[in-house]
C-alpha cells in the first residue's frame, strides 16, 4: 500500500471505529444485564411443605399480640413466639403465615421462592387495637389458613405460559401477559416495547373508575400490562384495592410507578430520598412480602421513578426477590432477562432501587 493510499484509508478506519464505539455504548446496559443473567448461580431443587397454617396458634392454642415500631405495626404470635400475622398501621396489606408454597419461572430462571407468607388485603387500613374489632375478627377467621388466591397467587397467573382463566361472561381475566406492543422506533435494550398498557387493555374491555372516568382499551395493547399496570391488575382489579384513572390527585392507586411511589396511599417503608445513585436505601431489611418497590432506571425520565414491582421475600439462595412486568421478559417475571430480579447486592435492579411502599 502506498503512503497516499494509507492516508485515504485512515478517515475510513476512524469512522468505522467511532461507529463501533457508539453502537457498543448504545447497548452497554443491555450487555450488563446479559452478563448478569449468564452469571446467575444454580439453585437447589425445593419441594413444598405439607403443613398448613394453624389459626389456633402454638401447641397450647395461645396467641399474643405485640406492638412494634419502624413502621408501627401489630404482630400476632403463637404461644411459642412464632409470627402468625403482621399488620402495619395505615396499610391494608396483611402478611399471614400459612402453607409453604414454591414460586418458580422455569423457562427463564433457576430462581425459586419458597415461602409460607400469604399476602392479603384487609377491608380497611390497620390501626392499633383493630384486633378487638368485629370486622377484623370476622376477616381473620375467614382468611387465616385459607388457600384462596392471595396477591402472590394472582401475580403468578400472568407470568410466562400461565394458563388462561375466564369469568362467567367469557372474559379472560388471567393468563400469560405481555408487557406491551412492539415499538416501531425501538430495539432490543432500547424501548423495544411500548409502555402504558393497563389492566383494561389486557382485558380488552372499557372500565369506569370511581370518579366516573371511563377508559377504553387500545387494540394493540390487548393482553398486555406494563409495570404499574401489572401492580394495578394484582392489587386493584383482582384484589379490589381502589384505583385512580390517572396520577392527578384523588384517592385510589395512581396510574404510573412514579404516581404510586409519590402518593399518600399506603405507608412508605423505604421513604424516597431522591432519584440519584446516592439515594439508594442503605438497608432494605424492613421490607415485608407484598411491599411495592420502586426504581429509577432511565435518565431520560428526569426526576420520575420509572419502574415498580412487588417484593416476594428470599429465594432459596437467600436473595431478596421481586416480581415485575418488564419489556425484556415481555411481561411479569422473576427471571433474569433485563437483570436478575434481586433487591440485594450490586445488580442492575438492586442498584436502582429508590423506595418501597406497603399498601
Amino acid at each position: 500500500m502506498t503512503a497516499k493510499a494509507g492516508r485515504r484509508a485512515r478517515p475510513l478506519l476512524h469512522a468505522v471505529v467511532v461507529t463501533s464505539l457508539l453502537a457498543a455504548s448504545a447497548y452497554f446496559t443491555y450487555a450488563l444485564r446479559q452478563e448478569e443473567q449468564n452469571q446467575a448461580p444454580a439453585v437447589p431443587r425445593v419441594t413444598d411443605q405439607a403443613a398448613k397454617g394453624n389459626a389456633s396458634g402454638g401447641q397450647d392454642g395461645t396467641q399474643k399480640w405485640e406492638r412494634l415500631k419502624n413502621p408501627q405495626r401489630s404482630v400476632l404470635r403463637s404461644g411459642d413466639g412464632a409470627v402468625l400475622a403482621t399488620f402495619t398501621d395505615g396499610a391494608r396489606t396483611a402478611t399471614l403465615t400459612g402453607k409453604s408454597r414454591t414460586f418458580t419461572e422455569s423457562h427463564t430462571t433457576q430462581t425459586q421462592v419458597v415461602t409460607d407468607a400469604w399476602v392479603r388485603l384487609l377491608p380497611e387500613p390497620w390501626r392499633s387495637g383493630a384486633e378487638r374489632e368485629q370486622w377484623f375478627q370476622a376477616w381473620f377467621k375467614k382468611y387465616y389458613g385459607s388457600e384462596e388466591d392471595d396477591v402472590f397467587a394472582i401475580a403468578f397467573q400472568y407470568g410466562d405460559k400461565a394458563p388462561v382463566k375466564k369469568d362467567a361472561a367469557g372474559v379472560q381475566y388471567a393468563g400469560d401477559a405481555a408487557f406491551g406492543p412492539i415499538n416501531p422506533s425501538g430495539s432490543a435494550g432500547n424501548d423495544l416495547r411500548l409502555e402504558q398498557s393497563d389492566f383494561y387493555d389486557y382485558l380488552g374491555i372499557p372500565y369506569t373508575f370511581r370518579d366516573g372516568t371511563t377508559e377504553q382499551p387500545e387494540k394493540p395493547k390487548f393482553r398486555a400490562m406494563d409495570c404499574s399496570g401489572f401492580i394495578r391488575t394484582v392489587f386493584g382489579y383482582r384484589g379490589r384495592f381502589p384505583l385512580a384513572a390517572t396520577d392527578a390527585g384523588g384517592s385510589g392507586l395512581p396510574r404510573t410507578a412514579n404516581g404510586i411511589a409519590r402518593s399518600k396511599t399506603g405507608v412508605d417503608v423505604l421513604p424516597l430520598k431522591g432519584v440519584a445513585a446516592k439515594d439508594r436505601p442503605a438497608s432494605i431489611d424492613v421490607l415485608q412480602p407484598g411491599d411495592l418497590v420502586f426504581f429509577k432506571l432511565d435518565t431520560r425520565t428526569g426526576d420520575r421513578l420509572d419502574h415498580t414491582g412487588m417484593y416476594l421475600g428470599n429465594d432459596t439462595d437467600g436473595h431478596k426477590i421481586f416480581i415485575s412486568s418488564r419489556e425484556e421478559a415481555n411481561g411479569p417475571t422473576i427471571g433474569d432477562k433485563g437483570g436478575a430480579s434481586r433487591l440485594d447486592g450490586s445488580g442492575y435492579y438492586a442498584a436502582t432501587l429508590r423506595s418501597a411502599k406497603r399498601l
